[in-house]
């Protein structure tokens, strides 16, 4: 995926200031968890071994975003080893349109709570119509999930905050899906890129957020490890209650030691007091 500029309206205030947090307690996040996409080299040439490393650093939970050849039984029984949970995969859009039923048993054996649709294809993103096509799409793969004990979630890129005439895209799939079987995994760093807030978005629309991908921005735009850059990681989880998030997955799309960068970006969400 091509990955958009930096929208130049992203200022340092603007990374750096939110508005007065509805959450007053301070605490320290419950769950951080990693998504493995970060480390997708390393579990390529080294399955067990690498979440065994990210066992290591500190994690217990992960979120996968591909299985790497291996059945559900079979990742299942490398999780326990490494006292691992994965409340949640990244999944493509086709299962929702063929065996959703296998998807969904697939999801149980795995103890995954939550199915998460990691992106929109080309061809089913050119019009507003098209969204709201995909959200029918979502509520009716949501429902059944939901009959089975499994929710629908789906995951931001920056591309839905490209305009279609007076219409965000990400608006439209809020608007077309129902709240009761779709939710939403924000990634926080695609969701700046975009030029949008996502303080805003929990204030309209709040519990739709279960899940966040944390990930860091510097001030010209750039992806880095968690509490190298400019976000005002305070001022958003201020709002974890009104969101409704229950699970922060660590996530860096690129980086140069990816054991060094989970590590790091570890060890400063332990240490940060929300």
């Amino acid at each position: 995926m091509k990955r958009r500029e930096f929208v130049g309206t992203l200022g340092a205030a603007a990374l750096h200031r939110l508005p007065a947090a509805s959450d007053t307690a301070s605490a320290r996040i419950a769950r951080i968890g990693v998504q493995l996409y970060t480390v997708r080299d390393l579990m390529q040439a080294d399955f067990e071994g690498t979440l065994a490393r990210v066992a290591a650093v500190g994690y217990r939970e992960v979120e996968f975003a591909g299985y790497f050849g291996r059945t559900p039984g079979q990742v299942r029984d490398v999780l326990r080893r490494n006292r691992l949970l994965a409340p949640a995969t990244h999944i493509g859009i086709e299962p929702l349109r063929g065996d959703w039923a296998r998807a969904l048993d697939d999801a149980h054996v795995m103890g995954h709570q939550y199915l998460v649709v990691a992106s929109t294809p080309d061809e089913d993103r050119r019009t507003a119509d098209d969204w709201r096509r995909v959200g029918e799409l979502f509520n009716r793969a949501g429902e059944q999930a939901s009959r089975a004990g499994i929710t629908l979630a789906y995951h931001n890129h920056d591309y839905e905050f490209d305009r279609l005439g007076d219409l965000l895209p990400f608006d439209v799939l809020l608007e077309a899906t129902d709240p009761r079987y779709v939710k939403i995994e924000m990634d926080l760093f695609w969701i700046r890129k975009g030029g949008q807030d996502p303080v805003g978005y929990f204030r309209r629309w709040p519990g739709r957020f279960p899940m966040v991908h944390v990930k860091d921005m510097t001030i010209d735009g750039r992806m880095v490890d968690v509490g190298a850059g400019a976000v005002d990681w305070r001022g958003i989880f201020a709002y974890r209650r009104l969101a409704g998030i229950q699970h922060y997955f660590v996530e860096h799309d690129e980086p140069g030691d990816a054991i060094a960068s989970i590590t790091a970006s570890y060890r400063y969400l332990r240490a940060l007091r929300i």
